[in-house]
């Protein structure tokens, strides 16, 4: 009687990408205290904007309260200081051992990634619905209703997928948790006051003007902002084609989308030149 024949090769795509969603998903749960840290600070700056500068900036808004104003971007920052974390959670991996013994299993390099950012998103999405219902109660408005809202987190998620990616090519390079922190939240602050952010670029400087044409935050917060008004919110390029908040919408979701995918492909690559090297 001939043995039962053993697959060499792992599993399928599609498995690898399971295992490895199931694994991080059940390490975030395990330890909610990175959940409530990346939330936080952006509650911390919902609260205090809102209350600082909400009677102020109200009145430049032109009858949109400060509230409805500062939520997308809030939400946006949710999603940036998460996706930040992504990056710590494999120096994790590294320091105990874990990433070595991916690397030596037959596992596809490019379903690691994707189940861990998949794993990720998850987390986001939760992250950014409790944000948006504290905003809400705080009296912000979402003009494009419950399917708005819902789009909202599905910009999030778009805008987490560079940072994210960007934050584990650091992890893979730097291989040291202080490193990866020190590198991500150098860019966090200052990416998000150089964009539309916080207030509308017309009361900014120049200089932060033309920086915020080539920031991500800009394009992720217009296009949160054109669904939480339901108009035309694009402060960077202007574009008349279409109809409405989809003059914001389609060029936005370009430069997020294209974003995604050349960091996305950086960190594959990133993370197939370690798994080369560690096993050798």
């Amino acid at each position: 009687m001939s043995a039962p024949h053993v697959d060499r090769h792992g599993g399928s795509f599609a498995s690898d990408v399971w295992v490895t969603f199931v694994r991080w998903t059940i390490k975030s749960v395990r330890n909610p205290f990175v959940l409530v840290v990346s939330l936080v600070q952006p509650i911390i700056f919902l609260v205090l904007f809102t209350q600082v500068f909400g009677g102020v900036a109200t009145s430049a808004l032109e009858g949109i309260s400060y509230e409805t104003y500062l939520v997308p971007a809030i939400v946006i920052q949710v999603a940036l200081v998460a996706a930040a974390t992504s990056g710590i959670g494999l120096v994790n991996d590294i320091e105990n051992g874990m990433f070595e013994k991916t690397l030596v299993s037959p596992m596809n390099r490019s379903a690691v990634f994707l189940g861990k950012t998949l794993a990720e998103i998850v987390r986001i999405v939760v992250q950014v619905t409790i944000v948006l219902v504290l905003g809400v109660l705080l009296g912000a408005e979402i003009a494009t209703g419950v399917v708005g809202a819902v789009a909202i987190v599905g910009i999030c998620v778009l805008f987490s997928v560079w940072f994210t990616a960007f934050s584990n090519v650091l992890a893979v390079l730097t291989r040291d948790e202080e490193s990866t922190i020190i590198g991500a939240n150098l860019l966090q602050l200052p990416l998000l006051f150089v964009s539309s952010a916080f207030l509308p670029l017309p009361a900014l400087p120049g200089w932060i003007r033309t920086v915020a044409t080539f920031n991500p935050i800009t394009y992720g917060v217009d296009a949160a902002r054109a669904v939480m008004l339901g108009e035309d919110t694009m402060t960077v390029i202007e574009i008349t084609q279409f109809d409405g908040m989809w003059n914001t919408l389609v060029p936005a979701l370009a430069v997020l989308l294209g974003l995604a995918l050349v960091f996305g492909s950086v960190a594959v690559y990133a993370i197939g030149r370690a798994a080369s090297a560690d096993v050798r």
